[in-house]
């Protein structure tokens, strides 16, 4: 039997550094992803967000679901640096995670390092 495409929400199965960022996407494990991504202990998520949006606790859902294998979330808020408002900073820390905002391209590099260093980290960027 014929099957027609099968769209799947957008996810890598493992942990893996960001090799690059910008234009609008990512590329990490020998794959590209244009949009937003969550790096989880889970995997890699596209996220539905962009720099227009606020940073809400509805949009770190999946975070907060995972909340017991991390300790550190590293927020890429895109080109510019902005504040975590402070409803989604309190949740977060009541979760147990330390949240750190900076620009996307500094949450990267913090994340890569992070990473190689087996801290339980996780980072959600913006794109770029």
């Amino acid at each position: 039997m014929a099957r027609g495409i099968e769209i799947r929400e957008a996810h890598f199965p493992g942990r893996a550094p960001i090799d690059t960022y910008g234009n609008g996407g990512f590329r990490f494990a020998d794959m590209s992803h244009r949009g937003s991504i969550l790096c989880l202990p889970s995997g890699i998520y596209g996220w539905d967000m962009d720099m227009s949006q606020p940073l809400s606790i509805a949009n770190f859902r999946k975070v907060l679901d995972e909340a017991a294998e991390i300790e550190v979330l590293l927020i890429g808020t895109g080109t510019d640096m902005r504040p975590i408002p402070p409803d989604l900073k309190a949740v977060l820390k009541a979760a147990g995670i330390s949240s750190d905002p900076m620009n996307t391209g500094a949450a990267v590099r913090t994340f890569n390092i992070m990473l190689m260093e087996s801290r339980a980290v996780a980072a959600a960027l913006i794109a770029v």
